[in-house]
């Protein structure tokens, strides 16, 4: 892959990170590395366009424009709680009295609703409300059961990028350790040689030196037959067998 980076830290292994400088020199390559570095396409262009408005209903787009026009907020309309009678004008009109009356009925039945509702509320509030808060807890142990989950596995993967660390540290050692010493051994071979070498050379000049003496002519010795030690030995008896016999 074009570009890939092959990250060789070993941060179990390595030393020196908590020395003076070392932090300010890293930091320093990062800044360099981000003022150098110039994106040549959009690294988001497999992924659809953002849509900001997908989750908005009528109410928020309308509350939205007004935030955006600076208008003040609505205030909460009580015409639907009121009883009003009929206008002046129309107090012999049976058909505003009906309206008046369909109101009553309206607000009579909301607050019955209302009624029945704090009813079931008193009869079975606290039993729904313990239901909502078992659920809950059930919700919080599952997601504190997922939360360790998620901090085993993440541990477990530091333990094991851990002795994956040390197990490779521990071979670039021995590793380098062999290394020196092939060096250290190659080094002694070489001086070896530098030495042999040296030698050869100064017994070559002495058996240069050693065979110009031997030409010199000088006086000849006669050459003196050598005796055997066999003869020597058979001359020796003999003289102490005459010795023996003598009286």
């Amino acid at each position: 892959m074009a570009g890939e980076v092959i990250v060789d830290a070993l941060p179990y292994i390595d030393q020196g990170y908590d020395e003076p400088g070392v932090r300010e020199a890293a930091l320093a390559m990062v800044e360099e590395e981000t003022r150098r570095y110039r994106p040549t396409k959009n690294y988001l262009e497999h992924l659809p366009p953002l849509n900001i408005n997908a989750f908005e209903t009528e109410v928020m787009k309308h509350e939205f424009e007004r935030m955006q026009n600076r208008l003040p907020m609505e205030v909460l309309s009580m015409k639907r709680y009121e009883l009003p009678p009929p206008p002046p004008g129309k107090m012999n009109d049976l058909s505003a009295w009906n309206e008046s009356v369909e109101n009553s009925s309206a607000q009579l039945e909301h607050q019955a609703t209302r009624i029945c509702n704090l009813e079931l509320m008193m009869e079975y509030g606290c039993e729904a409300w313990k239901s909502y808060l078992e659920v809950l807890v059930q919700l919080v142990n599952q997601a504190q059961k997922q939360l360790q989950g998620l901090r085993k596995k993440i541990q477990e993967v530091n333990w094991q990028r851990k002795s994956m660390q040390t197990q490779g540290g521990e071979k670039l050692r021995a590793l380098e350790a062999q290394w020196v010493g092939l060096v250290s051994k190659n080094y002694e071979i070489e001086q070896a040689c530098v030495h042999l070498e040296e030698e050869i050379q100064k017994s070559v000049l002495n058996k240069g030196e050693a065979v110009e003496i031997s030409d010199v002519p000088g006086e000849e010795e006669p050459d003196v037959p050598g005796k055997s030690a066999t003869e020597v030995m058979a001359s020796e008896m003999d003289h102490q067998e005459q010795e023996n016999q003598e009286p």
